[in-house]
Parts: C-alpha cells; sequence; structure tokens
C-alpha cells in the first residue's frame, strides 16, 4: 500500500510538472506573439510617419558648411528611396517598441526572482532609463554635430571638389550612431545589477579600470572624429559612469563577494 502511494504521488508531481512547463511555454510564446505584434505595429506606425522621423535624422546634415544646394543628401539607384524608408521604419518600429518588450519579459521572469533581485531589477529599469534619456540627447545634441562638421570640413578636400553625399547610408548612420550611444550608456547599469547580485566583485572591476579606460577610448575611436578631442567628449561620460558604478557600489557595499 505504501509502494503505490509512494507512485501516486510521483505521477501527481510529474503531472504538476508537466502543467507548470506548458503554462511557462504558454506564457513564452505569449511574450514572444505580443514583442512581434508590437515590432510589426510601431514599424507600421514609422512607416506613416516617415517624414518627421526622416526630418529629425536629417537635421544634423542642415550645418553643413559649403554647400553649393540646398539638397544635402542624394539617392543612387532607383530603389534606394524606397529601401531606406522600409529599413528606417524598422529600426524606428524595434526602438519604440523596446519598452513593450522590456515589459513582457519582466513579467515573465519577476515571479522566479527573490525579493532582492526584483528591487534591483525596478531600480536598473528607471536609472536606465533616465541614461537612455541623457545618451540621445548627449548623443544627438553634442556629439552627432561635432562628427558631422569634422568629417564634411573643407580642409579635407580639395577646392574643385564637392560634396555628394549618399541619402541612404547617411540616414541609417545618424540612426546606427544614437543607438550606439544609447546602448553605452547601459553598460553601468548592468555592473551595477551584476555587483548587487555578486556576481561581480568591486574589486575586480576596480583593477581592470585601465583597460577598460583603454577599451573605451577605442570605442570613441570608431564612433567619433580621429581626434583626441572628440575621443575624450564621449568617452569622459562613459568613464565617468564606470567609476560612479564602482562607488555607489561601494557605499552600499555591493559586490564583495560571498561572506
Amino acid at each position: 500500500m505504501p509502494d503505490n502511494r509512494k507512485e501516486q504521488l510521483s505521477r501527481d508531481e510529474e503531472k504538476l510538472l508537466q502543467l507548470s512547463v506548458r503554462q511557462h511555454l504558454r506564457e513564452l510564446r505569449s511574450v514572444i506573439l505580443v514583442s512581434v505584434t508590437a515590432l510589426v505595429l510601431f514599424s507600421a506606425v514609422s512607416f506613416y510617419f516617415f517624414d518627421p522621423i526622416v526630418d529629425f535624422l536629417y537635421t544634423p546634415f542642415l550645418a553643413i558648411e559649403g554647400l553649393d544646394t540646398e539638397d544635402t543628401l542624394f539617392i543612387n539607384f532607383l530603389f534606394e528611396g524606397f529601401l531606406t524608408k522600409l529599413k528606417v521604419s524598422i529600426l524606428a518600429g524595434f526602438t519604440l517598441s523596446i519598452p513593450v518588450i522590456l515589459f513582457m519579459l519582466v513579467r515573465f521572469v519577476l515571479p522566479a526572482l527573490k525579493k532582492r533581485e526584483k528591487r534591483v531589477l525596478f531600480v536598473a529599469i528607471f536609472i536606465g532609463s533616465l541614461l537612455v534619456a541623457l545618451g540621445f540627447y548627449y548623443g544627438y545634441y553634442s556629439i552627432l554635430p561635432l562628427t558631422i562638421k569634422f568629417f564634411t570640413n573643407r580642409g579635407f578636400l580639395p577646392e574643385n571638389v564637392g560634396l555628394m553625399l549618399n541619402y541612404q547610408r547617411n540616414i541609417l548612420y545618424i540612426f546606427r550612431f544614437i543607438l550606439i550611444i544609447m546602448i553605452s550608456f547601459q553598460f553601468p547599469i548592468l555592473l551595477e545589477a551584476l555587483m548587487v547580485l555578486n556576481i561581480i566583485e568591486r574589486k575586480a572591476l576596480f583593477k581592470v579600470s585601465r583597460f577598460v579606460i583603454v577599451l573605451v577610448f577605442i570605442l570613441a575611436a570608431f564612433i567619433t572624429p580621429p581626434d583626441f578631442i572628440s575621443q575624450c567628449i564621449i568617452a569622459a561620460p562613459l568613464i565617468s559612469l564606470y567609476f560612479l558604478a564602482i562607488l555607489v557600489a561601494k557605499i552600499f557595499r555591493f559586490g564583495e563577494g560571498e561572506k
């Protein structure tokens, strides 16, 4: 009789496990479905409101000096206009759908997190949102004008050579540039979260800080003009945020390893 009870309990546990797996798969399917729907919907909205979006991306080029015509950007092949509109719409749709995707992911993993981990997650999302806004403003209004002004400097061109900038390449460059800046401003949040969860130790981050500084300047060299001042303009806030994350961890005694 006890053996029969054990077999029945084992079967019940197996059924519960199967139900739990099926429930998680249904929730995961819901996350994917809502995320894809949001991407398609926002891409369609961006396609409809493409003119304001492209005007916003086009504005930095108006500061170029020495242009002989009001048309700053030009297309080189027949389908370039349509393809650019499609690509920009999808990129804009993905960017706008990130909050929805993030919300669905948080709702999916939240039940499995402990109270401390939930608190870390919500604080990281809040501060990360502020840094996204800061990165966007700093990248679009400070770094981007300097970059365009440097690369279109008439000192690089002979007197008989004019500017004919490709429409698709340069519009997509502006979009990707802004995204890179916004994403790069999220690394301190990731580091802080890893230290809070004791995945990375604070002392280890401080020891490798010299290598991080070099890597930040290398990154800055790829996305800014090849002069030291421009690199400092983008590297300085990233390095400051890196050490600020370490300082905050020291104040609240995060990242000290398992005791």
